[in-house]
């Protein structure tokens, strides 16, 4: 559905950019070969320019007090992350997520990869990929209807845990959500247990809300305000052993979930990387890397649980 969506907006962006383009070379009365390439290159160049006001707005909207050099860096690394995730990744997705088996030998703990607000699978191309590279069986699923209660999506959530744990043959899995999948894995949890559940990682989810949208139109977005009832009632629902599942990653430059320093939850270790937005969480290799051993020391504690 989003990616359709997507592929549409693009369309509409060309076009418009084409037909500015050959009214401009109209006006001025250029020669033909030079309006041709004026057309063209405004086609192409429009959804180029919206997604970098639109990333520029989102992070002039957050910044901190403060903010130095690794602000810039922040803002030169989600550029890039926003035109590859929505121009060249997530319009051409047309099959649906399947699960992908790890490689090697040695495997690894199953993972499910949720990804958040108006995205698809296709934002977990480079982590799906590490992780299948260290031996873990992944499936990323999508979260539709686009714009519905977070409770909505624990079921679709549910489906993807028991899809990886028949195929693999594991009890358990481990859960990573990006914005608002992380909010998505904790109304799993509150609906289905933890049973199945060996760890779950949050990268830049608004644990406490966001102050993006105040008055944010849909079900999902409401929920998602700062300090929303929603987010309260969640919080309050999780005992100190669903907490220590938890693993929290953030940035102080997340340029769509702030005050950023502000998404922690009481009893769940937080890790905080500097100089990313907010999309490069799920693209950055410190992150993933980061993600990796968070899963490696699972391993571990589960080696030295079973080692007589």
């Amino acid at each position: 559905m989003l990616a359709r969506l997507l592929r549409w907006l693009l369309l509409a962006q060309m076009l418009t950019g084409a037909l500015l383009g050959g009214l401009i070379g109209y006006a001025t009365d250029l020669a033909s070969p030079t309006a041709l390439m004026l057309t063209l290159g405004l086609g192409l160049l429009l959804p180029l320019l919206t997604s970098a006001v639109t990333v520029a707005n989102s992070l002039l909207k957050s910044r901190p007090a403060g903010s130095g050099a690794a602000w810039w860096r922040a803002a030169a690394g989600e550029l890039a992350a926003a035109l590859r995730v929505f121009v060249l990744r997530q319009p051409w997705t047309l099959a649906p997520p399947q699960v992908q088996p790890g490689l090697g030998q040695q495997p690894g703990i199953p993972v499910l990869l949720v990804h958040g607000y108006i995205c698809n699978h296709r934002v977990w191309d480079a982590m799906a990929a590490a992780l299948r590279a260290r031996g873990h069986t992944v499936l990323a699923i999508n979260l539709e209807p686009l714009f519905c209660s977070i409770d909505r999506y624990a079921p679709l959530v549910e489906q993807g845990v028991n899809q990886l744990c028949t195929q693999s043959g594991a009890q358990q899995v481990a859960l990573v959500g990006h914005s608002m999948g992380g909010l998505a894995l904790r109304a799993w949890l509150r609906t289905h247990g933890s049973s199945r559940a060996a760890r779950v990682i949050t990268l830049g989810t608004p644990h406490a809300g966001t102050r993006i949208a105040p008055h944010a139109p849909s079900a999902n977005g409401q929920q998602m305000v700062w300090q929303s009832r929603w987010l309260q009632e969640l919080a309050a629902s999780e005992s100190p052993a669903t907490r220590a599942l938890l693993r929290i990653a953030l940035t102080p430059q997340d340029n769509i979930v702030y005050p950023q320093r502000e998404q922690v939850l009481p009893g769940a270790p937080v890790t905080v990387f500097d100089g990313l937005g907010h999309l490069q969480l799920c693209l950055a290799p410190v992150v993933i890397a980061w993600v990796l051993a968070e899963l490696a020391e699972l391993a571990d504690l589960a080696e030295l649980t079973t080692t007589p």
